[in-house]
């Protein structure tokens, strides 16, 4: 069987070769409608560009690179779907790949997505320096930097402001009553928690309320985790009438937690999380929980990352997008007896 040819589309799309050039490579005033046109003309003919040919010739592979810690964490399984579908709307596919906030693994990956000649990279996972030198060595790739900073490379960066979500979640808490709490966090390697964490301890601080430090317990990224560590607080003689955790996973384990020691929520204890995760509607009760704003932060990213190439070395920018207190079922006012306003 013939294999479809740049001219078979433009003959069937009824527009000239450079047209269709234009739409591949994403250059050229081709109108949204005519773009779309030519795509579906593309799709409907089966056409892929030769990326290899192009990818040797210097030119674009239309190949996205995409490192986050675990795409089972519905928050990076959602960033990936986000990412996929914004780039697919560009012409673009991706390479997902889940690091473990692993050195190792993220310097490997970085040299395998840099071997298959992809268009750029988004990180949004913890970047040390080994994975700083993989991304410097020979050619340089476009990067830009999500959900996480990083200290060790100079990059695009498109953040949600971590702290200021901390200072919601403890304001909120506060302004319920609440002057016992206690913080889940992942560890210190995982700098957008670390920030929660200050936001958190500042709002309380400026209310005079003081966090101790084995109030703030590390665990593990997951749902069990987050269910051990809030059953180790939940078993103090004094224990704590409102948790904060700094993503969903580790908030949904804290529910089961107080579920399986016969704490009312948000009775007896209230939780909130971060993220707004699909696990936020889904667990009972529902989820207070701080919002991050997924499609903005995807999108700038993207614009910022397929800008890239045609622009050469452009000013780095840093973008940090405000995050949003959802309340729902999961918080209220302490018992009478434990509010110490």
């Amino acid at each position: 069987m013939k294999e479809t040819t740049i001219y078979d589309v433009a003959k069937e799309a009824g527009v000239s070769i450079a047209s269709v050039s234009n739409v591949i490579n994403g250059k050229g005033k081709v109108s949204a409608k005519k773009r779309e046109e030519i795509r579906k003309v593309m799709e409907r003919l089966n056409y892929r560009p030769n990326v290899i040919a192009s990818a040797l010739m210097g030119k674009r592979t239309y190949t996205l690179g995409l490192l986050v810690p675990d795409v089972a964490n519905p928050f990076f399984a959602e960033i990936a779907r986000t990412v996929e579908d914004r780039a697919h709307q560009s012409g673009y596919s991706v390479i997902a790949c889940s690091t473990d906030n692993k050195e190792e693994r993220i310097e490997r990956y970085i040299r395998l997505l840099k071997r298959k000649r992809v268009d750029g990279l988004i990180i949004g996972t913890g970047l040390g320096e080994a994975g700083s030198q993989a991304l410097q060595a020979e050619k340089a790739v476009p990067v830009v930097l999500i959900a996480r900073g990083s200290d060790a490379l100079s990059a695009h960066s498109v953040l949600t402001d971590d702290r200021a979500g901390g200072a919601a979640a403890a304001r909120h808490l506060l302004g319920l009553g609440h002057r016992r709490l206690a913080v889940l966090a992942e560890g210190a390697q995982v700098t957008s928690s670390a920030d929660r964490v200050r936001g958190f301890r500042a709002a309380l601080s400026e209310a005079g309320v003081e966090l101790a430090e084995d109030d703030v317990i590390i665990c593990e990224t997951s749902v069990a985790a987050g269910e051990r560590a809030a059953g180790e607080l939940l078993r103090r003689a004094e224990r704590p009438t409102a948790l904060f955790c700094c993503n969903d996973m580790l908030a949904a384990g804290a529910l089961r937690a107080a579920k399986r020691s016969g704490i009312r929520v948000p009775g007896e204890l209230s939780v909130v999380g971060f993220d707004n995760t699909v696990l936020a509607e889904v667990t009972d009760p529902a989820l207070t929980t701080i919002a991050q704003p997924l499609a903005g932060i995807v999108g700038q990213a993207l614009e910022l990352l397929l800008a890239e190439p045609e622009e050469g070395a452009a000013e780095l920018r840093r973008v940090v997008m405000a995050p949003e207190l959802i309340v729902r079922e999961s918080t209220a006012p302490p018992p009478a007896a434990d509010s110490r306003a």
